[in-house]
């Protein structure tokens, strides 16, 4: 129960993790307002001398002071909604490197020289016999996959899958597109997309999500072939869709008004939630209901100050004037 978040701030050489039970769909909202106001935030925390693993954290954050570097991932609404935030980002962490984890967990402790394996058993990344199914109705897949054929041209497919699950099929899943029906045009940006061109042996890979494993290249069954990460920049394979395939351009304007409209909004209220848990009837005879203590925790972030609050106003209000005048 709970959405989980793990937070780390680096300062004057040590580290330190803290956590929220309930904040992995604030992990953005708490980045914001700019360093400061982050690291009060997580500060505000419970501190905890454990790591989450990438099933059990869904948002996380590291705040390195001593490299200025920001590493982060959360779960967007949307293509926009995360372009948007890298934006805002921008903008309210002026001279920081801000980068998307997506390795999950696996960036934060990397960045700490801890391996990217610390949270994850030896053969936790999942194989499965390639599969393909070819929805021919659906315009907003989760991601899009390209196939550069013998002749040179480029055939693309909408997918409810995941980049990185298209990968863990395996090469074998080239043979079943090649034999796949076209899906209709895009009406909606994807949350990634995979190009695959067996000529040169390489796969070209893009998302606005974790695609955690993608650094311990080559993953099972792709020893021969070399990958093109290109982080959620979606550019590179939108220059090789065909003409009748194209990725739309939806308004930044949109998702950037959501979140100067969201400033200042309070966690949601899981009191009742939480009431329900405690009093939830045991369980069957014998057993012992355990409910984790954490869990009873709401994630109370201290708020920002006037002055971050107006600066990020100001930069939201400046960003939604470009798109605007972008999208005329």
């Amino acid at each position: 129960m709970g959405a989980r978040a793990q937070y780390v701030v680096v300062e004057n050489g040590a580290w330190q993790r803290y956590y929220s039970h309930w904040a992995a769909g604030r992990v953005v909202d708490d980045l914001l307002p700019g360093p400061a106001a982050a690291t009060r935030c997580f500060r505000a925390n419970r501190e905890m001398d454990q790591w989450l693993d990438d099933v059990w954290c869904e948002g996380a954050a590291l705040v390195d002071h001593d490299r200025r570097m920001l590493l982060w991932f959360a779960f967007a609404d949307s293509w926009a909604d995360h372009i948007a935030a890298r934006a805002v980002l921008a903008r309210t962490w002026p001279g920081w490197d801000v980068r998307f984890a997506h390795d999950g967990m696996g960036d934060l402790t990397h960045h700490l020289g801890l391996g990217r394996n610390l949270t994850r058993p030896p053969g936790w990344f999942e194989t499965f016999e390639p599969s393909w199914f070819a929805d021919t109705e659906c315009t907003e897949p989760w991601s899009v996959i390209s196939l550069r054929l013998p002749d040179g041209t480029v055939r693309a497919w909408g997918s409810f899958g995941e980049p990185i699950e298209h990968i863990a099929g395996g090469p074998g899943l080239i043979d079943l597109l090649n034999a796949s029906p076209a899906t209709p045009p895009l009406t909606d940006m994807p949350y990634g997309g995979v190009h695959f061109d067996p000529q040169v042996r390489t796969v070209s890979l893009w998302a606005v999500q974790t695609v955690a494993g993608v650094h311990d290249w080559p993953l099972p069954g792709w020893d021969d072939w070399g990958l093109d990460f290109h982080g959620d920049d979606h550019i590179q394979q939108a220059g090789l869709l065909p003409a009748d395939f194209p990725f739309p351009r939806p308004p930044l304007g949109t998702a950037l008004r959501r979140l100067s409209d969201g400033l200042g909004t309070p966690p949601p209220d899981v009191s009742s939630l939480l009431a329900n848990a405690t009093g939830a009837p045991g369980g069957p005879a014998g057993t012992t209901p355990v409910l984790n203590p954490a869990a009873l925790v709401a994630h109370e972030p201290a708020d920002p100050t006037p002055a971050e609050l107006a600066a990020l106003r100001t930069a939201l209000a400046a960003l939604v004037a470009e798109a605007e005048a972008r999208a005329e």
